[in-house]
């Protein structure tokens, strides 16, 4: 008989683990070990399942990278003696903590599902239940007795997306994500419907390489019609410096005036790295497509192609640490290392 799947589950906080108290209306954290009480209905899957916490769970709206390495160290710490990993965070910056531990979580051959919720778990009507629920019956998916997912996945209102594809889309809708460039990688209906061509294919014979050193060194900037030459010279002139991305138009083009472009190219030799992304939703920076974009590739920004700002922040943040000379780190970053960008 094959042994049940082991699924830790790590709270950081967020709206999914805040139960109202019905006298005050207030909100409070659940206590995680009530969590078979509150949701009896997780009796019912066919896994194993364990609780822990960061040490001080948090709204994510202050999530940073000090909280990442703590998630990556739980998951590290934990990763032999469970089967899939499922990760309650608060939506405002989960994809930005997806983002981030696909990179961080190199040769992955385990699901890691983040989920959260839009109302707290004790709500009537709320979007909680769901999501947990099928986050985990996605962490604990097998096939041969191997796990189906291999990846960082975000799971929300029926869809399990790649997670540094993802963006938040909405503050009030239970449809809070969106990826506008990768599709689904399983919806869940009456059964969970696997989309198996999308999934990443990981080499599971490589050992699980935890990236723990991030460097926060780093800026965006987003441009905007009548941003002015002192506006960014002052951004551009922040101290220790080392990376930028910048939110461009459409295909990836910025004006063209004689001054925008002397700051890029000065700052470009000054060793920082510029990363070209689009503000459109979805879409992909194609430099050099239009005249406004043609220059721009000639004093060496980085195109970062279909990937997200969350994405290309956090891949900023991780590759600033891997020692790369200025060609290596271009053509990284222009390269698919966690299905983050379209080949």
């Amino acid at each position: 008989m094959m042994k049940k799947p082991n699924i830790l589950i790590i709270y950081t906080g967020g709206t999914i683990g805040m139960i109202k108290d019905p006298k005050t209306g207030v909100l409070h954290p659940l206590n995680f070990r009530q969590l078979l009480v509150k949701i009896p209905e997780l009796n019912l899957l066919d896994c194993d399942i364990s609780t822990t916490s960061i040490e001080d769970p948090i709204d994510s709206s202050n999530m940073n990278p000090t909280y990442w390495i703590e998630i990556a160290d739980i998951i590290e710490k934990n990763y032999k003696g469970f089967d899939g990993f499922v990760v309650l965070h608060g939506s405002d910056t989960m994809s930005y903590t997806a983002s981030a531990l696909s990179f961080m979580l190199e040769n992955l051959t385990k699901p890691v599902i983040l989920t959260g919720s839009q109302l707290p778990i004790g709500d009537l009507r709320t979007d909680a239940k769901e999501n947990l629920i099928t986050s985990i019956q996605i962490a604990a998916l097998r096939e041969k007795g191997n796990p189906v997912v291999k990846e960082v996945g975000l799971y929300f209102e029926y869809k399990l997306y790649r997670g540094n594809r993802t963006t938040k889309i909405n503050a009030e809708h239970f449809q809070a994500f969106a990826s506008m460039n990768y599709p689904a990688l399983v919806e869940s209906g009456v059964h969970l419907k696997v989309d198996y061509e999308h999934l990443f294919k990981t080499n599971s014979r490589k050992k699980l390489a935890v990236h723990k050193r991030l460097n926060t060194n780093i800026i965006l900037i987003k441009l905007f019609p009548g941003i002015t030459k002192a506006a960014i010279e002052s951004l551009l002139q922040t101290k220790d410096l080392e990376g930028v991305v910048l939110e461009t138009y459409g295909a990836g083009n910025t004006t063209s005036e004689n001054w925008f472009i002397e700051i890029l190219r000065n700052t470009v030799k000054k060793g920082i790295h510029i990363i070209n992304v689009t503000q459109c939703s979805g879409g992909s920076v194609i430099m050099g497509n239009y005249e406004t974009s043609v220059q721009l590739k000639k004093i060496g920004i980085i195109s970062g192609k279909d990937i997200t700002t969350e994405s290309a922040l956090a891949k900023l943040m991780y590759l600033l640490n891997q020692n790369l000379n200025k060609s290596e780190f271009k053509n990284a970053f222009e390269s698919s290392l966690r299905g983050e960008i379209t080949k």
